[in-house]
């Protein structure tokens, strides 16, 4: 029998029509409680910058604020883009993370800018960034940091100068990398770190990826074996129809984003409905349709432990997209509850 995966949460704390970002941010915080409420392993924010319909922009900002409102899931970055940040910096923020909830922040590191190219030299005109080509060796600064020993610099005279990414810490987050092409999987295998393919986003070569992961694995003291899971867009409702219904919404934005069309808050299931997009964005949706959990708490759960079988996880994150109806209160987003609860349902 395929194997019940433990599930897991990537939000983008999507913002709807006639939405503020307090109210985007409010329905998120319920969003966690309720997880932590249900089992659900962990919960991580994403990074993305000058969005109209994403207000996830922070990620250390929200994980403080979910870690106070939780007691026991694991709280993290789904991921930091570190170009877009000083590593000293990042380590910081997540080594005080970890001595705010110690053993549940994870600090998952990716190395896209979350933006588009303006904004992206805007964040590399007005501050310290990372040099994306330095990638690796700023993933290795942090690790080093974050570690209660802390790192140790060698100065131009020759002498040692010790650096803590905080004081007297116990211990340090579990950092991941993620990405959607093989380079952030062949460092992960190379350092020893647990590494996430963003399926939700982008599913071509998985199944290439995650066995160059597995089999180029070097085990470190921390991870001695490969540790992976996937991500996956997912609306469930107690009808089918409801279910498609509510993926409409977050369908079309896919499908004008890949298209170059202008990007704005996420339309309600109302106007998504009233609306049909063009033949090329009709056809982008119906071929985005099999790569996305939408149906019914039976279907999407069996859906989940196939896909979990078949790419050798024990772990599924879903990435709750259920768009709303007009007739909904605007600080709560009760079809991503839903989708979570009956998740939880039915594989508990």
């Amino acid at each position: 029998m395929p194997t019940t995966p433990a599930l897991s949460v990537l939000d983008l704390v999507p913002v709807r029509s006639g939405q503020s970002s307090a109210q985007a941010l409010a329905s998120s915080m319920t969003l966690v409680e309720r997880a932590d409420d249900l089992g659900f392993a962990r919960y991580w924010f994403a990074e993305h910058h000058n969005m109209p319909a994403v207000a996830a922009s922070t990620p250390p900002v929200m994980i403080a604020a979910a870690a106070a409102r939780t007691s026991r899931i694991r709280v993290g970055s789904g991921g930091v883009m570190l170009p877009n940040h000083a590593p000293l910096v990042v380590a910081e923020q997540f080594a005080a993370l970890e001595a705010l909830a110690p053993g549940r922040i994870d600090l998952g590191i990716g190395r896209a800018p979350g933006s588009d190219p303006v904004v992206t030299a805007l964040l590399r005109s007005s501050g310290p960034t990372s040099d994306v080509e330095r990638f690796p060796e700023h993933v290795r600064n942090i690790l080093a940091l974050m570690e209660p020993e802390g790192a140790r610099l060698r100065l131009t005279d020759g002498k040692t100068y010790d650096v803590h990414a905080t004081p007297a810490a116990t211990a340090a987050p579990t950092l991941w990398l993620l990405g959607s092409s093989d380079y952030s999987a062949r460092l992960a295998a190379e350092l020893g770190l647990p590494y996430v393919f963003a399926n939700h986003f982008s599913g071509a070569g998985i199944d290439q990826v995650l066995a160059l992961y597995r089999d180029g694995y070097r085990p470190s003291e921390a991870h001695p074996e490969p540790r992976t899971f996937l991500t996956v867009n997912a609306v469930v409702a107690p009808t089918a129809e409801e279910a498609h219904e509510r993926a409409l919404p977050q369908l079309r934005a896919m499908a004008r984003l890949r298209t170059g069309k202008p990007m704005g808050t996420a339309e309600t299931v109302d106007k998504a409905l009233a609306a049909p997009l063009d033949g090329l964005g009709q056809q982008m949706i119906e071929d985005m349709r099999p790569r996305w959990l939408i149906g019914t708490a039976d279907d999407a759960a069996a859906e989940i432990r196939r896909l979990a079988d078949r790419h050798g996880v024990d772990e599924v994150m879903v990435v709750p997209v259920a768009g709303t109806y007009a007739t909904e209160p605007l600080d709560a987003t009760p079809g991503r509850v839903q989708t979570l609860e009956l998740l939880a349902g039915a594989l508990a």
